[in-house]
C-alpha cells in the first residue's frame, strides 16, 4: 500500500461509524477483492490495520492490497449477513470463502409466480417469485429429476404465459399424457394449482403428506365418478409409494433436517450434505468450498451454510453439524425468514451423531479424491513426468497439437491448438482450409498444414530482421513439441515434411486414440502408459481439444456451405458481393484463379478488397484464429 492509499484508507477508518453494516476492501483498481460484516464496523474494520501482526500471513497478504474501502451501514446485524451474502454472490471476491464454481451449480425452479407454472433447470437465480431448489451437484441427476416429476405430475413444457380466454390446439405432450392442456382449456387453474402444491411437496421430501393428499383426492374422484382423474391419481400414488418404499429410514423420530459435515485441507473443504425429510434420507450432495485465508473450519462452515441457503428453495427446522460455528443465533434468526423456528446444533451422541460421522466421512472421501485430481492437473507436475516419458533434454514450454477432419472426404480442415506451459493458449489457435486434397486423404492434409504453419519460419531462417520480431507473430515461435492425432502413419507424413523444410529436429509424438499409445518418430518403442499418468493425461487433452477445435470448424463450414457458398467466411464479403463474385466467375475455383485486376473488375468490389481476397486464397494467410 502507497503512501497515498494509506492516507486515503487512514482518513476513511477515522469515519467509520460504530453500526452493523457491510465492508468492502479494494485493490488499486478499484476490484472488489473481500466482503465483510460486523456488528460494529468501526471496531471491526480498523483490526485489519491496528493489529497486523496477530493476523496470519494470508491475511496480511491480503490486508497489503487494500488501496481503498468502502462500506455500507445497516440497521441489524442479520441485515448486514443478508448484504454480505448477496455481496459476495455478486462479486466473489478473491479472499472470501466461496463455494468452488457455484456459478454453475444447476438449480429447479418451479414458476410459481405462473397461473400455470412449469418445472425446468436453471443456472439463475432471480428475485422473481419462483420456488427454487438445489444447489445440485449433478446436472444430469437434476434432468433425471425433472423427466420423473414430468411423468409424474403432468405440467406443462411450453414457455410464455397461458391466455384462459383464448384456446389453442393441444401439443404432442397431451395425447401421450405428458401434459393436461391448460392451453386447450382441458384444466382450470385451481386444479392446475393442486398438480403444482403436489410437485412442491415431492420436491420438499414430503411424501407422506404427498401420499396422504394423493389419496384423499383418488377418493374425492371416485366418489364424483370422475374415473379418468381417480386412475391418474392412482397412478401418482403408487409411483410415489415406490419411490418412497426405496428410502432407507435413518431417524426414528421422524422429522426434516439437513446434516453438514466439513473437511477441510490445503485452503479448501468439502462439505457433505445429507436431507432428510420425515425421518428418511432423501437425497445427499457434496459440495467444494475455497479457503483463500485460511480461516478455521467454522468460519469455513458457517460461511458455507449463509451461501447454500441463501437461495435454496427449502429451509427445514433443524440443521445438523460437523462442529460449532460463530455467529450461531445470528445464523439461526436469519434462516427462520418467518418460520417458527430453526435450530442449528452439534449432536453429541446417538443416531444423529452417527448420521454426522457418515456424512463427515463422505467429505473426507470426497476432499481426498479432489486433492489427488488437482495433484494430477498439475500443469508443472504433467510437463515434468512428460519430460521424463519422452525423454526430452528440457520441459516442453510450448506444446502443438494437430488435427484434421473432414465429411466424406469433403470440405477437410485441419487445426491446430497451442498448450503453453501446460494450459491452453486459446489465441494461438490455427484453423487451415485443406486446399490440395480432394478426397480423404490424412496424411496429404497433415503435410499441407504442418507446411503452411512452418511457411513463415522457413522464409524467415536467415533474416534475423524478421526473426527478431518474431513474439509478435505466434508462427514465428518453434514448439518444443509437437502432438499429431493419430498413429505411426501420421507421424511418418509429419516427420517427412519437417525434414524437407529444415525442422526435422522438433520432438514429434503422436497418440492413437483406440490404444492411448504414444508413437515416436525415431527407432524407440510405442510408449503406452497408465490411465492415471500425469503425461499420459496432458497429451490427452492437448489431442481431445485439437479435435473440439478442428470439428467445430468443420461444422461451421459445412453449415455456412448450405447457406451458398464459403466465400461468406471472409472478411468483407457479404451475401451481395458473394453474388456478384459467383455470377461474374461461375465456381470458387475461378474465382481462386482471379488476378487482383480481375477481381476488382467485379461490380461492388474495389482494389483494396480484391487484393486482400487474392491474399487470402493464395498467400496462406487463410488461418483463423480462436480467441478466448
Amino acid at each position: 500500500m502507497n503512501n497515498s492509499n494509506l492516507d486515503a484508507v487512514t482518513q476513511k477508518l477515522e469515519r467509520l461509524p460504530r453500526r452493523p453494516g457491510v465492508y468492502l476492501m479494494k485493490d488499486n483498481k478499484g476490484k472488489i477483492i473481500y466482503v465483510g460484516k460486523a456488528v460494529d464496523l468501526r471496531q471491526r474494520v480498523r483490526s485489519y490495520f491496528q493489529q497486523s501482526q496477530q493476523l496470519s500471513s494470508k491475511v496480511r497478504a491480503m490486508v497489503e492490497r487494500i488501496a481503498d474501502l468502502d462500506y455500507t451501514v445497516t440497521d441489524t446485524e442479520v441485515e448486514a449477513l443478508i448484504l454480505e451474502s448477496n455481496l459476495i454472490k455478486e462479486y466473489r471476491p478473491r479472499y472470501n470463502i466461496n463455494l468452488k464454481d457455484d456459478k454453475q451449480y444447476p438449480y429447479l425452479r418451479v414458476t410459481v409466480q405462473e397461473a400455470f407454472p412449469r418445472i425446468h433447470m436453471t443456472r439463475r437465480v432471480e428475485k422473481d417469485g419462483s420456488a427454487y431448489f438445489g444447489p445440485y451437484t449433478n446436472a444430469g441427476a437434476v434432468k433425471e429429476t425433472i423427466r420423473l416429476i414430468r411423468r409424474l405430475f403432468p405440467l406443462r413444457h411450453c414457455r410464455g404465459t397461458v391466455a384462459s380466454e383464448k384456446t389453442r390446439r393441444a401439443c404432442l405432450n397431451r395425447h401421450i399424457g405428458r401434459c393436461l392442456a391448460p392451453c386447450a382449456g382441458e384444466i382450470s387453474a385451481e386444479e392446475y394449482r393442486k398438480l403444482v402444491d403436489e410437485v412442491l411437496l415431492f420436491l420438499e421430501g414430503k411424501e407422506e403428506k404427498l401420499l396422504r393428499e394423493l389419496a384423499a383426492r383418488m377418493a374425492e374422484a371416485a366418489e364424483n365418478m370422475e374415473f379418468e382423474k381417480a386412475a391418474r391419481l392412482r397412478d401418482q400414488h403408487r409411483a410415489v409409494q415406490a419411490i418412497t418404499e426405496k428410502q432407507k429410514i435413518v431417524v426414528s423420530d421422524g422429522g426434516d433436517r439437513d446434516i453438514l459435515a466439513l473437511a477441510a485441507a490445503q485452503n479448501q473443504g468439502c462439505v457433505q450434505l445429507f436431507s432428510v425429510r420425515g425421518g428418511k434420507l432423501t437425497g445427499r450432495e457434496h459440495f467444494l468450498v475455497t479457503n483463500p485465508n485460511e480461516e478455521e473450519a467454522g468460519e469455513l462452515l458457517a460461511a458455507f451454510l449463509r451461501q447454500y441457503y441463501n437461495h435454496t428453495g427449502f429451509i427445514p427446522s433443524e440443521i445438523l453439524l460437523s462442529q460449532p460455528i460463530p455467529d450461531k443465533n445470528l445464523l439461526e434468526e436469519w434462516l427462520r425468514r418467518g418460520r417458527s423456528r430453526v435450530s442449528i446444533g452439534v449432536p453429541q451422541r446417538g443416531a444423529k451423531k452417527e448420521l454426522v460421522r457418515l456424512a463427515l466421512d463422505n467429505a473426507k472421501m470426497f476432499l481426498e479424491e479432489e486433492l489427488l485430481r488437482e495433484k494430477l492437473r498439475d500443469p508443472q507436475r504433467a510437463l515434468a513426468d512428460l519430460t521424463a516419458e519422452l525423454e526430452l533434454s528440457e520441459h516442453p514450454y510450448r506444446i502443438e497439437g494437430y488435427d484434421i477432419s473432414h465429411l466424406s472426404g469433403e470440405g477437410t480442415v485441419a487445426a491446430m491448438v497451442v498448450f503453453q506451459n501446460g494450459v491452453p493458449l486459446p489465441r494461438d489457435y490455427r484453423r487451415f482450409r485443406v486446399r490440395s486434397v480432394d478426397k480423404p486423404d490424412d496424411y496429404a492434409s497433415l503435410r499441407e498444414a504442418v507446411q503452411r504453419r512452418f511457411a513463415r519460419l522457413v522464409d524467415a531462417k536467415d533474416d534475423q530482421e524478421l526473426l527478431a520480431v518474431a513474439g509478435d507473430d505466434s508462427f514465428m515461435l518453434v514448439p518444443d513439441l509437437m502432438l499429431i492425432d493419430g498413429g505411426p502413419g501420421q507421424l511418418s507424413a509429419v516427420k517427412q515434411v519437417l525434414a524437407e523444410i529444415g525442422f526435422n529436429h522438433l520432438p514429434v509424438v503422436s497418440l492413437a486414440k483406440a490404444e492411448e499409445i504414444i508413437y515416436f518418430g525415431n527407432s524407440r518403442q510405442p510408449l503406452s502408459l497408465p490411465k492415471t499418468s500425469p503425461a499420459l493425461q496432458l497429451l490427452q487433452r492437448i489431442r481431445d481439444e485439437a479435435h473440439r477445435f478442428v470439428v467445430t470448424y468443420q461444422r461451421t463450414l459445412r453449415k455456412q456451405s448450405k447457406r451458398g457458398s464459403t466465400l461468406l467466411d471472409i472478411p468483407g464479403i457479404g451475401e451481395k458481393r458473394r453474388k456478384a463474385l459467383l455470377k461474374h466467375f461461375g465456381s470458387i475455383a475461378k474465382i481462386r484463379g482471379a488476378s487482383v485486376e480481375e477481381l476488382a473488375a467485379v461490380d461492388g468490389l474495389n482494389h483494396s478488397l480484391a487484393t486482400m481476397l487474392y491474399a487470402y486464397f493464395h498467400d496462406g494467410h487463410d488461418e483463423i484464429s480462436e480467441q478466448e
